[in-house]
């Protein structure tokens, strides 16, 4: 019996190494991911001098152009304007009732039985089972954050990412974002609502003091994770 409870109890503890081991992440840096970093366009070539001209067109603004990213490496900046409502309810009730009864019946006037065992028998089970489960999530994320154009596709999307780091007293805030947007979806001042990017992938986390003190630690992650099997 001891030897039992030992194997057990060295499953459990095997099982919250695991479940520890399985949920526990590195936290991100900055610069840390190279798939964020920013995309540098080419730099121009120089041009030879010339006498009487200070005219270049690597520097020449165009009197009917606009300033909206269109090349590799250009600066847009995305307007955050996420929401999402989800909503849920679960009502479950179960009810089994058993009744099984055996009459002893009687042979001339005696009743029926087994060594003086009557054959009377009367069985009644009954189960009942009721869960209910509610769950409502709100989210939100408002801000700001210039990317760069990553690539250009053929059909003339644009491919865009980056990252925003914050340094607070009590920790780092950063948000990651990539997509594809349409150039005809930038406002002419060079900005576009995270909205109308398409693929999009946005993170918005955090590390630090209070970011580690919104955690479950890995007992409690254990506990409620499908390695528990009660």
């Amino acid at each position: 019996m001891l030897a039992e409870w030992v194997k057990l109890l060295a499953m459990v503890q095997a099982a919250c190494l695991l479940a520890a081991c399985g949920s526990q992440t590195l936290a991100p840096k900055p610069d840390s991911d190279p798939y964020f970093a920013p995309v540098m366009a080419p730099s121009a070539a120089r041009e030879p001098p010339s006498n009487g001209s200070l005219y270049s067109r690597n520097y020449a603004m165009s009197l009917y152009g606009d300033s909206k990213a269109m090349r590799v490496g250009d600066i847009i900046t995305v307007v955050l304007q996420e929401r999402t409502t989800s909503s849920k309810s679960t009502n479950v009730s179960v009810i089994k009732d058993n009744n099984i009864g055996v009459d002893e019946g009687t042979l001339l006037g005696t009743g029926l039985g087994v060594s003086n065992l009557s054959l009377l028998t009367d069985l009644t089970a009954q189960r009942d089972f009721s869960g209910e489960a509610d769950a409502d999530q709100s989210n939100r994320l408002q801000g700001n954050i210039t990317v760069t154009v990553a690539d250009i596709l053929e059909n003339g999307n644009l491919v865009i990412r980056g990252e925003k780091w914050l340094t607070l007293n009590r920790g780092d805030e950063f948000i990651r974002l990539s997509g594809i947007v349409r150039p005809q979806d930038i406002a002419t001042d060079n900005t576009i609502a995270s909205t109308r990017i398409a693929n999009a992938r946005i993170s918005y986390s955090g590390t630090g003091e209070l970011a580690e003190s919104n955690r479950m630690g890995w007992l409690s992650r254990f506990f409620n994770s499908a390695l528990w099997p009660f």
